[in-house]
């Protein structure tokens, strides 16, 4: 489908951290409706903190975060819990319910967000499940499949609402190289056919430059963003050392 010009968040002179500590400062940016949107930098910059910022987790230092132009920092607990159901989040290492099984889990969101019936609640998390080759596994416990299974399955739960924007935080974390790939192809196959929008935190330059339409870098030394752009424009500025550095793997 592609993405469009318009907006789906807008982040305003947005200051981020814990307590007193500031991670990041001063960032302005838009992440448009239907792409595929990557933020990423150097270890301890601040990537999943950013992330878990925007779908409302967590709240600023200052600044203000718009979702289909209204604030998720304002809003209150009603209206953010709204918003809330329009995003699914694949979190880091999948952060799957170890007791319940994988038709259990994806059952979850649909039991707490919805008036559906357990019958139909059922049949649509079966259908989440098939829909990333799952099927057969519905009753099988997280400890009792492999990673990449696992990936799929926390997938299956972070569709289960069909959101308007997915996120992903390190997705390819602990996947060899062609689970992470085939995962790759399922972020690429969600947007085109559903018209998703995907933010992912990551920093496998791999995955980046398949699967990412713009790139947010963040500098850990600077504190801010330094750059915004695809990935194949930011590997070829020069203007920019370590945004350079980052994407064309210089050693230290």
């Amino acid at each position: 489908m592609g993405s469009s010009e318009t907006p789906i968040f807008e982040i305003k002179d947005l200051t981020i951290g814990y307590g007193s500590r500031v991670v990041m400062e001063h960032l302005d940016f838009t992440v448009r409706k239907g792409e595929i949107f990557v933020i990423c930098g150097g270890s301890g910059c601040g990537k999943s903190t950013l992330l878990k910022h925007l779908f409302g987790l967590y709240s600023p230092i200052s600044g203000d975060i718009l979702f289909n132009g209204r604030s998720i920092v304002t809003a209150d607990e009603e209206e953010k819990a709204e918003m809330v159901k329009e995003m699914g989040v694949m979190f880091q290492g999948g952060a799957l319910f170890g007791s319940d099984t994988l038709l259990e889990n994806v059952m979850l969101p649909m039991q707490e967000y919805t008036d559906f019936s357990p019958e139909l609640i059922e049949r649509a998390a079966r259908f989440k499940l098939a829909l990333f080759n799952l099927s057969g596994f519905e009753h099988f416990l997280p400890s009792e499949i492999s990673g990449g299974m696992k990936k799929r399955a926390a997938l299956s739960r972070a569709m289960a609402l069909d959101p308007e924007v997915l996120f992903f935080d390190e997705p390819s974390a602990g996947l060899d190289p062609r689970s992470s790939a085939t995962l790759d192809d399922t972020i690429i196959k969600l947007n085109a056919s559903l018209g998703t929008t995907i933010i992912i935190v990551t920093h496998e330059l791999d995955s980046i430059f398949k699967v990412a339409q713009r790139v947010l870098f963040l500098d850990v030394e600077k504190k801010t963003m330094t750059a915004l752009d695809s990935p194949q424009k930011l590997k070829e500025d020069k203007s920019n050392e370590a945004v350079w550095n980052f994407f064309n793997r210089t050693p230290f």
